[in-house]
């Protein structure tokens, strides 16, 4: 897959069913030694203090990554819950 089909997708958490971003607007931490995605990272707006924040997602939190959408299972911790 090309980065630019990546970036045009939709983060869906399965724990809860929420939009959590667009792959567009994160990060990839990518492990030097054998080039795989560690995590991916979102800088979030935190709606009642107006500041941003980063958010990471494991790599082994992702689930599916379809056409259109990414699908993690992550809880409120950010812990994948199974």
């Amino acid at each position: 897959m090309r980065l630019s089909e990546f970036a045009d997708k939709r983060i869906i958490n399965l724990y809860d069913g929420e939009i959590i971003g667009s792959a567009g607007d994160s990060d990839l931490l990518v492990d030097p030694i054998d080039g795989k995605i560690a995590e991916i990272v979102l800088q979030q707006s935190v709606r009642l203090r107006g500041e941003r924040r980063s958010f990471s997602i494991p790599w082994e939190a992702v689930k599916k990554v379809g056409p259109e959408i990414i699908v993690v299972d992550i809880d409120s911790s950010g812990r994948s819950p199974r």
